[in-house]
């Protein structure tokens, strides 16, 4: 338990030590937001996945060769979780410059995926929800098949938290009970040297969130969206998939996400092209406050997550899961049309 909490606070510590060192190589440098309608009219620094990710690295890097569990299969996944994590914060880095077009930021991502893959984290099995016993309780794919869910799982994360990070402290406080929920799961299912990864990460994103909530002092930057989503996504597979958990946590985000792409897919426009049509600013345009949306969204990620613990069968959680997607599909629409009723009664 010691390492545990080693772990914890050593991302913690070095996230909030870090973020304002970042959020000043970031004005120096000119990484800043622009002038956009969908961000804040202040310009704040970028760079804040730097820190996030040199926080998990850290932590990582001195807690976990203390775990005497640990496999020669989990330490090169690890490596690979490390390396991929790296080369979306480059890329995140890159784009936060020079606002990179969508298909050089797609390649870097299949990059990532790649390292992954390479280092053993493939969705190759899943369970079958609807086994009646064990012995056909997984369902196991091909290595083509295997290959294709991972990377759609992996750019499925990443643009989930990337679509997320339009409020201040959002996507960090999320991607932090996320973590939270995977560690608690792993630890449930006795793996004690998984459950260590994702502590680390919701360290870091605890250690970020100060600088970042409301009214924030930095943003975490496509840099650090990406890297959080990745990182999610890779959690997720190690030690075993918890697709339906993560899926569960993230529920609001990702269908909101998949709605979001078929909308503007609808409309003739690229999926990749942001809007304001995403759940937190139809909140805003209801006239919540920041703060009081990023707290809904934290204690819905709670809700759904602590569900997805509680939770025995595998039917139980899909589900949840089919009554999570509905409903949220009907907030989403209730909240598109109240803002449209809106604009008419102001009009």
């Amino acid at each position: 338990m010691t390492t545990f909490m080693l772990a914890l606070l050593t991302a913690v510590l070095v996230a909030a030590l870090a973020t304002p060192l970042a959020g000043r190589i970031a004005l120096r440098y000119g990484f800043s937001d622009r002038p956009h309608p969908r961000r804040s009219p202040v310009l704040k620094p970028r760079l804040g996945g730097a820190a996030l990710y040199l926080a998990f690295a850290v932590a990582l890097g001195l807690t976990y060769p203390l775990l005497p569990a640990r496999t020669p299969e989990e330490v090169a996944r690890v490596a690979g979780l490390l390396a991929g994590g790296l080369v979306v914060l480059a890329l995140g880095v890159l784009d936060d410059k020079f606002d990179l077009p969508v298909l050089p930021q797609l390649g870097g991502q299949l990059v990532a995926a790649a390292l992954a893959i390479g280092s053993g984290i493939l969705i190759d099995k899943v369970t079958n929800p609807f086994s009646t016993g064990p012995a056909d309780s997984l369902l196991h794919f091909p290595f083509w098949l295997a290959v294709l869910l991972t990377i759609l799982w992996l750019l499925g994360a990443m643009n989930t938290v990337n679509f997320l990070d339009g409020v201040d402290g959002l996507a960090a406080g999320v991607v932090a009970v996320a973590a939270l929920v995977l560690a608690a799961h792993s630890w449930i299912l006795g793996q004690e040297t998984i459950a260590l990864l994702p502590l680390a990460l919701a360290g870091a994103c605890a250690g970020f969130l100060p600088h970042n909530f409301y009214p924030a002092r930095i943003t975490m930057g496509t840099s650090g969206s990406l890297f959080l989503g990745f990182s999610l996504g890779a959690l997720a597979i190690i030690g075993g998939a918890k697709a339906a958990t993560l899926l569960l946590v993230l529920g609001l985000p990702v269908v909101d996400t998949g709605w979001a792409i078929f909308r503007r897919l609808l409309a003739g426009r690229s999926p990749f092209q942001g809007d304001r049509g995403h759940l937190h600013h139809r909140l805003l345009a209801l006239g919540f406050s920041e703060r009081q949306i990023v707290l809904l969204m934290y204690a819905a990620s709670a809700l759904l997550g602590g569900l997805a613990l509680v939770l025995s069968t595998r039917m139980a959680k899909l589900y949840a899961l089919a009554i999570m997607g509905v409903a949220t599909l009907l907030l989403v629409g209730a909240l598109a049309y109240l803002a449209q009723r809106r604009l008419r009664v102001r009009s």
